[in-house]
C-alpha cells in the first residue's frame, strides 16, 4: 500500500501528459469515496451518473482530498460531508437532472 501511495504522489507531481494520466488516477481514487457516500446518502440515485456528476463538479483540491481518502480506503465523516456538499451544489444538481435522471425520463 505504501508503494502505491508513493506512485500516486509521483504521478500527481509529475504533471499531466497528453491524456491527463494523473488526473484520471486521482478521479479513479476519488470514486472509491464518492460511490459509497452517494449510495448511502442518496439511495435510489443512479450511482454511476451521480458519481460522475460529483467528480466533474469537484475542484482540483477536492478531488485530491477525496483521492487521498480513496487510496487509504478510509472514508471519514469530513470526506463524506465533502461529497454531500459537492453533490448539493447547483451545477452538480443540474448535471444530475441532465445526466442522471434523463434515462428515466426518456428525454
Amino acid at each position: 500500500m505504501r508503494v502505491f501511495g508513493v506512485l500516486f504522489a509521483c504521478a500527481l507531481v509529475a504533471g499531466c501528459g497528453e491524456n491527463n494520466f494523473a488526473d484520471e488516477i486521482a478521479r479513479d481514487q476519488a470514486r472509491k469515496v464518492v460511490n459509497p457516500v452517494v449510495s448511502e446518502r442518496f439511495p435510489g440515485a443512479p450511482l454511476e451518473p451521480a458519481t460522475n456528476c460529483v467528480i466533474d463538479n469537484a475542484s482540483a483540491g477536492e478531488i485530491f482530498q477525496l483521492a487521498k481518502a480513496g487510496a487509504t480506503s478510509t472514508i471519514s465523516q469530513t470526506d463524506a460531508e465533502l461529497v454531500v456538499r459537492i453533490a448539493t451544489r447547483e451545477e452538480t444538481l443540474k448535471c444530475l437532472v441532465k445526466d442522471g435522471l434523463s434515462p428515466f425520463l426518456n428525454v
